[in-house]
């Protein structure tokens, strides 16, 4: 898992050190749903796991709508890089 998150950090960051950036924590959330989606296929009465899910969900949800405000362009380009449709 750390080795994962490290290629994903190196992916998205924005300059050298970036670690917080929104495209990175974008990225980060986007990859943690991606496992959590997996594991509820195989354990659909997870509960606790769904709601960690919708969290996840509702945080990226958050970050993206603040790209939008503050720089659309960097929007547009996490969108089209993670494959997210809106």
């Amino acid at each position: 898992m750390p080795a994962d998150k490290k290629q994903v950090i190196d992916k998205f960051k924005t300059h050298e050190g970036d670690t917080g950036s929104p495209e990175v924590q974008i990225a980060l959330i986007s990859q943690r749903i991606e496992n959590v989606s997996d594991h509820l296929k195989g354990h659909g009465h997870d509960n606790h796991s769904r709601r960690g899910l919708l969290t996840l969900i509702n945080k990226r949800r958050r970050l993206l709508y603040y790209l939008t405000r503050k720089a659309p362009d960097r929007y547009k380009d996490i969108i089209n890089k993670l494959g997210l449709s809106k």
